[in-house]
């Protein structure tokens, strides 16, 4: 069995769906630190291969709860975040995880962005916020390096 690397906690965020079958793409990585997975809570149950799991609502910016929801997944990361005290967030996204993502920024923590791979010659909308501040931003197609010219082509991730 393959011993954990201790000395680095990793959050592994991303909402439901695609976004997180992508994330758990990297259960590799997983295994190999301390980590834990934040999604939002569905009704289908998310299957993390025994990682340990916090949940957000989840939340759709065209929704009239939306402020509602956001401000509640603000105090929700926050609370993941005091518990958890992550060095690094790995994200492939959406709008759910990007407070936590914020909050780690302030904190002087490592945010790394995984740009979805259903976007194939343009970026999404948390993909261009993400650009900005992320400490490391992965593509999985070159296509999308005119858009993120600074971003780091990985290929497929599948």
């Amino acid at each position: 069995m393959l011993q954990k690397d201790k000395d680095l906690k990793v959050c592994f965020a991303a909402s439901s769906g695609g976004h997180l079958q992508q994330l758990m793409m990297m259960k590799p990585l997983m295994d190999k630190y301390d980590s834990f997975i934040v999604t939002e809570k569905t009704d289908f149950a998310a299957d993390t291969k025994g990682i340990p799991v916090h949940y957000l609502a989840q939340i759709n910016r065209k929704e009239w709860e939306f402020p509602f929801l956001l401000i509640k997944n603000i105090f929700c990361s926050l609370r993941v975040l005091h518990r958890e005290k992550p060095d690094v967030v790995v994200t492939t996204g959406v709008l759910a995880v990007i407070p936590m993502c914020l909050f780690m920024k302030l904190a002087w923590k490592t945010v790394i962005f995984v740009e979805s791979f259903a976007n194939v010659n343009k970026g999404t909308l948390t993909g261009k916020l993400m650009y900005r501040f992320a400490d490391r931003f992965y593509i999985q197609w070159e296509d999308l390096q005119e858009i993120y010219p600074k971003a780091e082509y990985i290929g497929g991730i599948y």
